[in-house]
This record gives structure tokens, C-alpha cells and sequence, in this order.
């Protein structure tokens, strides 16, 4: 079917043109699918007044809101490509997703005025055009375009992701990608429809929120509230004062909720999905306790994400396995040689289906090292059981997933190389009740050294997140005969076990 993720606003317009589409908290505005669409139009016709064609990419930089919304969709509905930024990256690491996507505009908020001009600042090649993500108050949205018929392997989204090379890569999602990770999530658990509401709190940017939460809806015909960040208190008022029905976050978050006095009585919620991370099995625990339907899924920006999924019959009696494959999604373990390892038996996680990107943005190399006969690598290893659940038991990459952010350790060790008073160093993640993980740096130093300085100067180089929670420092690292760092080491002296999953 043409017409691609802008399509969909359009038919739900001329179904069901009075039907809530957007509620956006912070502006008190509620649109309708008729609204929306004049308002995607709109946001069109601004771009191709900037000379934005087919292809052209347009970065988004900007809190959680409507508008950011409408300006992906805006996107789409020329036939241009929309790459939403992480807005906790460093100046100099936004300024890389600029260039490396060639983004020709980068529509920002004002809350990232200056994050923005750091990272133009920073950008070596030309700079993107401005354009300012909000509205001025009392200034109505206007504007026309005709739509582009996109084709269903036309490119989207570019979601950057981590890579171990310490350069995030660009990871290219179709509509198509799209269309069937909404079609995964539609028919997953209990189901989504045109009935339900959910609330877009964990951000934007990253593939879950967008490819969990508000595009599914979208699709379905449902509400999308949106808030621009995250507070317990508020958001557990929010859901029950907007009648949420299905609700995605990560598991930081439940886990915060979980903390709350009380919680408010949720009579409309159907069902809760938490993804991004192993989600602790008390924060599970506490949730089914209330009589909740709470459910766990397993994904990657690479799998538009959905890639497994943990019903809510399974949650507590599987805890720890990352489910079965989503509707659409086939899903493998296999040794070194490419063969289907038995149960019980280690080998890399492998998945095929409708949602498995296209590829990495310019570059063959590292999109030809994961896509072979058909299948995506992870990276992943794991075992799987007589009943087909899988538990992943470590990662290739050594990934660091802390709060539902990726950290790749080789970008974080890359930093702090560069510290004078570090002779080496390896990062590791180590288990945390709130984040899941957290960053450790185990560090050789070179003289006197300060963990806490070593922190704080890692902070002003890179993303917060990224940086360490944590360092300690040692005489020498543990490596083996051929001088290869032995990280599984590590985690058993600092995390008590061996593997990089744990939950």
C-alpha cells in the first residue's frame, strides 16, 4: 500500500475524523484525526517550503510533544526521512548524527536551543536549516502539499544506534518496517484498537517509545497523550485521568512507580508492556499484585523493535526469559557455523521477518556483517527451552542497557583513553535496582587519581548516561594469553556473576 506512516493519518481522518488523536499535556491542546491531518499537512508544506524533496533528511530535536509528532509525520508525508535526536547527547555527538545523516533542516525546541548550537557549532560540513519545533501561541498551523505516494521499502526513520566501533550508525527503518512492528503490537497480548489510549512519556527519540507506543496507536486509531518528561506522581494522576488502556515504559520507570505512596486506581487499564531492559521481577511482581495485566517484551531499534514477547500468562513463570517471537518476527539460535543449536544450547539470536531494518545509513560493511542469508545477527546470545522461550545469558557486544539507554563500552572507554591519569581501562555493566545497569569503569591508573574527578570529566565529554556511575581502580586488568580483555571477569569480581544479562 503507498502513502507510507502518513497514510495512516489520513485514512483515520476520512474513518473516524472526530476521534481524539493527540491530547498534548504541556499545551493543554486535544486534536482530532481531522486536526491531526491538517496539521501534518501543514508541518509538510513548512518543509517543502524549505526546499525539503524525497529523501531529504530533517532532524528532530526536542522534548516529547505533539508538534514533534506532527513534524515526523510532516515528514513522511513528502517522502522525506525524519532522524530523531537523542537530546542527552553531548554537542559533539549530536553534530555527528547531523552529518552523518546529511540533515538538511533540524526543527529543535527552544528547551534545546543551545544543544543545538553546540552541535552546529561542532559540525563540520554545511549546517542544517533551523526551524523552530513549536508554535507561537495563537498563531494557527496553515499549509498545503500534495502527499508522496511513499513505496513500503522507502526509508522513514533513521534511529541511531551505539555501535562498537564507538560511532553510532545509523539504522535505516521503512515504512514498511513500520507498518508491520504497528502490526505486531496490534495483535500482541490482549490486542490494541481505535478504543485505546496510551500515554507517550518515555521519549520520542528512542525506537520504543515511537515504535511501542505511538505509532501502534496511531495505526489503530487510538489516543496518544503525550507529556514532555517523566514524573510518577504526575504520570500515575495522567493515566487515570485520561483512561489509559495500554501503556508502554521502561522498566526504570515502572520501578518508579512502584515507589509512589499510592498508586491511583487504574479501572480503564487493559494491559502494560515494559521493554528497553530486563525488567526486575519484583517491579513485575508488584504490578500483578494489583491485578494488572503487565507483560514484557524484548526488542532492537534494528527490529522496528518488536522482536519477542512475554506474555502476561508467562511473565512470572518465565521470569527472566525474553519470551517467544512477536505475529511476524521468526526468531533463531545458532552456533558459529549458522546451524540451529538445540535446547539448552548457547547460539547468537538470529531474527527474520517484516520488521528487520534496511540496513545501516552508509555503510554496507556493517549492515552486510549483520543481514546474511535473510537473517539479522544480534549479537545476542541466549538458550531457549522445550516450550520455545528464550533467555539470553550474554551479549557479544558487551551492551550496556542502564534506564533504557543503550551504552556500548568500547565509545565510553574510547573517552577515557584520553584522561591523562588512565593507562587503561574497561567498562562493564553492573546490576541497579533503579536503572537496571549502570556503568563501571575499572581503571589502570597512571598516576594520582581521583574517581569522582574522573566522573565529572568524563561527563563534560559525553552523554551523562553514558559516563561512569562508578570507578575503581586496579593495578593491572585481567586479559588472557593473546592480551584480550577478559570482561567476564570483571563482572563476576564487580556484578557477582559472569554474564552481561542479568536480571
Amino acid at each position: 500500500m503507498d502513502g507510507g506512516i502518513a497514510d495512516w493519518v489520513a485514512r483515520r481522518a476520512a474513518r473516524r475524523p472526530g476521534a481524539t488523536a493527540l491530547v498534548d499535556v504541556a499545551t493543554g491542546a486535544r486534536h482530532t484525526y481531522a486536526a491531526l491531518d491538517t496539521r501534518v499537512s501543514a508541518r509538510a508544506a513548512a518543509l517543502a517550503g524549505l526546499g525539503v524533496d524525497v529523501g531529504d533528511r530533517v532532524a528532530l530535536l526536542g522534548e516529547n510533544s505533539g508538534a514533534y509528532l506532527e513534524w515526523l509525520f510532516g515528514a513522511a508525508r513528502l517522502g522525506a526521512v525524519a532522524v530523531p535526536v537523542n537530546h542527552r547527547l553531548a554537542p559533539a555527538e549530536v553534530a555527528h548524527v547531523l552529518g552523518d545523516s546529511g540533515a538538511t533542516v533540524l526543527v529543535r525546541s527552544t528547551t534545546f536551543a543551545a544543544l543545538a548550537e553546540g552541535a552546529l557549532a561542532a559540525l563540520d560540513g554545511p549546517a542544517p536549516t533551523i526551524v523552530e519545533l513549536a508554535d507561537e501561541p495563537g498563531v494557527p498551523v496553515s499549509g498545503t502539499v500534495d502527499a508522496y505516494p511513499a513505496a513500503g521499502d522507502d526509508p522513514c526513520v533513521i534511529m541511531y544506534t551505539s555501535g562498537t566501533t564507538g560511532v553510532p550508525k545509523g539504522a535505516v527503518l521503512t515504512h514498511d518496517n513500520m507498518l508491520w512492528n504497528a502490526v505486531n503490537m496490534v495483535t500482541a497480548g490482549p490486542g490494541i484498537g481505535s478504543t485505546d489510549v496510551t500515554i507517550a512519556a518515555a521519549p520520542l527519540f528512542h525506537i520504543g517509545a515511537l515504535g511501542l507506543s505511538a505509532l501502534p496507536l496511531l495505526y489503530a486509531g487510538g489516543t496518544v497523550v503525550v507529556v514532555p518528561s517523566f514524573d510518577p506522581a504526575a504520570f500515575a494522576a495522567l493515566m487515570a485521568d485520561e483512561g489509559v488502556t495500554t501503556q508502554f515504559l521502561v522498566p526504570a520507570m515502572w520501578a518508579a512507580l512502584t515507589r509512589l505512596p499510592s498508586l491511583p486506581p487504574q479501572p480503564s487499564l487493559r494491559w502494560a508492556i515494559s521493554g528497553g531492559a530486563p525488567c526486575p521481577v519484583t517491579v513485575i511482581e508488584h504490578f500483578t499484585a494489583l491485578g494488572w495485566t503487565f507483560t514484557e517484551g524484548f526488542g532492537m531499534t534494528e527490529l522496528s523493535p518488536a522482536a519477542l514477547f512475554l506474555d502476561a500468562a508467562d511473565v512470572l513463570a518465565h521470569a527472566g526469559s525474553v519470551g517467544r517471537p512477536f505475529m511476524h518476527v521468526d526468531a533463531r539460535l545458532v552456533s558459529e557455523s549458522g546451524d540451529e543449536v538445540g535446547v539448552g544450547e548457547v547460539g547468537e539470536l538470529v531474527l527474520r521477518g517484516p520488521t528487520v531494518f534496511a540496513g545501516y545509513w552508509n555503510r554496507p560493511e556493517a549492515t552486510a556483517e549483520v543481514l546474511r542469508d535473510g537473517w539479522f545477527h544480534s549479537g545476542d546470545l541466549g538458550i531457549r527451552d522445550a516450550e520455545g522461550f528464550v533467555t539470553l545469558v550474554d551479549r557479544k557486544k558487551d551492551m550496556i542497557i542502564t534506564g533504557g539507554e543503550n551504552v556500548y563500552p568500547v565509545e565510553v572507554e574510547q573517552v577515557l583513553h584520553r584522561h591523562p591519569a588512565v593507562a587503561d581501562v574497561a567498562v562493564v555493566g553492573v546490576g541497579d535496582a533503579t536503572w537496571g545497569e549502570t556503568v563501571l569503569a575499572v581503571v589502570v591508573a597512571s598516576g594520582s587519581l581521583d574517581p569522582d574527578e574522573v566522573i565529572a570529566w568524563t561527563r563534560e565529554r559525553i552523554a551523562h548516561f553514558k559516563a561512569p556511575r562508578r570507578v575503581e581502580v586496579v593495578d593491572e586488568l585481567p586479559r588472557n594469553a593473546t592480551g584480550k580483555l577478559l570482561k567476564r571477569v570483571l563482572r563476576e569480581q564487580y556484578a557477582g556473576h559472569a554474564e552481561a544479562v542479568s536480571r
